[in-house]
């Protein structure tokens, strides 16, 4: 019954923009943290940035400056704008977001930076 819907990736230059969104709907009590993973062909998967319903925000160490998490609690949103962009960042990205004890997850979005 829960739906989590990501948008924003794509194709970017190097040292461009974009902005990764991600809704959760339908049967769901509360998020405590939403955030967003990401991984790379032949990397592990890693956690980018998270943040708390009470809006604290954890980055990794390579996005620190560059990224930026945000979310809307009242629509379940969640928002990673990236600048910067470095080819190394170019990985599926998944929305990830805890409610109580249960955990859901999104489809993942590609971002590629390449010139």
């Amino acid at each position: 019954q829960v739906q989590i819907v990501e948008s924003g990736g794509g194709l970017v230059q190097p040292g461009g923009s974009l902005r990764l969104s991600c809704a959760a709907s339908g049967s769901i009590f509360s998020i405590y943290v939403m955030g967003w993973y990401r991984q790379a062909p032949g990397k592990q998967r890693e956690l980018v940035a998270a943040i708390t319903s009470g809006l604290s925000t954890n980055y990794a160490d390579s996005v620190k400056g560059r990224f930026t998490i945000s979310r809307d609690n009242a629509k379940n949103t969640v928002y990673l704008q990236m600048n910067s962009l470095k080819p190394e960042d170019t990985a599926v990205y998944y929305c990830n977001c805890h409610a109580g004890p249960v955990q859901y997850w999104g489809q993942g979005t590609q971002v590629t930076v390449s010139s």
